[in-house]
């Protein structure tokens, strides 16, 4: 097989290929005995069919056909392999020449990952945020956590921000009202602020009882953008309790037997965060400076890809109902050309970075063990909650083990280049982030990404407080909700 490459820009090239006929010939026997399954020819049993008779039967032209079809995908392969080809996506293969028992000739055009040249990236200086852990934050956790365990107590006075009430909500527009945006028993936490803008300042000073009306703007439906009149009714006002703050608490909530024990525990996670928290920053700017200082010309099928699996993800994550897609676009206050404007520029930056990190990677001559990427399949097995083997059959099945070697490779390229960095935190402190080089400082950076992507998709999620129980900890999201409530992504 014969193959040169020409040069149609820096980010496409077309490959012309030509193949012997004896090359074909393994092709040629799997279509005879393709075609020969499907024809019934007297005298002879289904697949037993001798090629001279394909040939009288179907035609010659139909064989090599098939031939050729089942060819191209390997001697495409073989080219890109002898060429060096780095190809991305789909190639575009028009057949040239077809001779018959001479030769094949093909050509494919194809995107290609471009030769960057990426600037000096050892010694890249950034500043983080300091990780002091303050007495304030420490007790913050603490509060958060006797909160979980704290109970829900009616009381016969006016309502204060902290409060637990229940309230029946009614929104009408022009006097008519709003088709789902009625609500009865909601429970919700005065001044968390995650049920209707106003709601707050309606119904602070209020009692059991009493009723108020505001004014506030519709955040979907129907009415989106339009002015509503809210009737909210306060049916009973409960204040958590919290427990006593000793020795019997920290039993209760943890596997410590003294508070100082409990305490101790929460400022070392909080010392953990906040070092993962500067690897994190340290990262996210060192890869910030490497974009700023490279040009990287992008093929329009990469950006396009990682478009696609970026949009996918967010219309998973809606459940792929387009109603509730409309309604965040609705709430984000986008249109769907701003989200796609927006989709873009992030996947530019991503397959930017993709890009940078592969000529580091190849710079420094990265390579990949096999105990690497079972390591790696591990860890990524556990962040979906997967067994291993069960990750690793999908993977395999879905032809990825390639894209998962080049995300170890460029993990490898980029603890590289954080080892090298020159990392000071605000108060002038050198940084030390060995840790993240590391699989068990990745898998903990991992986690903490995760745990930040939960919270925020709690947060932006269109969820109330359900119905008040007697424990605090026990507050649900309600399923009523009015179409007054935020939504997904505010």
């Amino acid at each position: 097989m014969k193959s040169s490459v020409e040069t149609l820009s820096p980010t496409r090239v077309k490959l012309a290929v030509e193949v012997p006929f004896d090359e074909l010939k393994s092709s040629l026997d799997e279509a005879y005995k393709a075609i020969g399954a499907q024809v019934r020819v007297p005298g002879f049993r289904p697949g037993k069919v001798p090629a001279r008779i394909i040939d009288q039967r179907v035609g010659r032209a139909a064989v090599l056909e098939e031939a050729i079809n089942k060819a191209l995908p390997k001697a495409y392969s073989d080219a890109v392999r002898e060429t060096g080809v780095k190809a991305l996506g789909q190639p575009e293969i028009e057949v040239t020449t077809l001779e018959d028992n001479d030769h094949l000739a093909f050509t494919a055009e194809v995107d290609v990952r471009p030769e960057i040249a990426v600037g000096a990236y050892d010694g890249l200086a950034v500043t983080v945020a300091d990780a002091a852990v303050t007495e304030e934050e420490i007790s913050e956790q603490f509060d958060e956590l006797r909160a979980r365990f704290g109970t829900l107590k009616g009381v016969e006075r006016e309502v204060r921000t902290g409060d637990f009430v229940s309230l029946d909500l009614t929104a009408t527009v022009d006097g008519v009202e709003v088709e789902g945006g009625s609500a009865q028993g909601l429970s919700y936490e005065v001044g968390s602020g995650n049920l209707i803008e106003g709601l707050d300042e309606a119904i602070l000073g209020k009692s059991a009882g009493d009723s108020a009306v505001f004014t506030s703007n519709l955040a979907f439906g129907e009415h989106a953008g339009s002015t509503a009149e809210i009737t909210v009714v306060v049916n009973s006002v409960k204040e958590r309790e919290l427990p006593e703050a000793d020795d019997d608490f920290a039993q209760l909530a943890s596997e410590f037997d003294t508070l100082d024990e409990l305490k101790a525990d929460l400022r070392s996670r909080l010392d953990r965060v906040k070092v993962l928290g500067q690897g994190a920053e340290a990262r996210d700017k060192v890869l910030e400076l490497l974009v700023s200082q490279t040009e990287v010309p992008l093929p329009e099928s990469a950006v396009q890809a990682e478009i696609d699996w970026r949009e996918h993800d967010v219309v998973h994550q809606l459940g792929h109902d387009d109603s509730a897609f409309e309604r965040y676009l609705e709430t984000e206050g986008k249109t769907k050309e701003e989200f796609t404007a927006e989709l873009r520029e992030v996947a530019e930056r991503a397959v930017k970075t993709q890009f940078i990190l592969d000529s580091i990677a190849d710079a420094e001559a990265v390579s990949v063990s096999d105990a690497e990427l079972t390591e790696y399949i591990v860890r990524q097995a556990q962040r979906y909650n997967m067994a291993p083997q069960e990750f690793a059959d999908q993977i395999v099945q879905a032809g990825n083990i390639a894209a998962l070697v080049a995300d170890v490779r460029r993990n490898k390229a980029l603890a590289t280049v954080l080892e090298s960095a020159n990392v000071t935190d605000a108060s002038g402190n050198p940084v030390d982030l060995s840790t993240l080089a590391t699989p068990q400082g990745q898998a903990d950076l991992d986690e903490l990404e995760d745990a930040a992507e939960q919270v925020a998709a709690a947060e932006a999620a269109a969820g109330r407080p359900g119905a008040g129980e007697d424990s605090a900890a026990d507050e649900q999201p309600a399923d009523d909700a009015p179409a007054t409530g935020r939504h997904a992504g505010e």
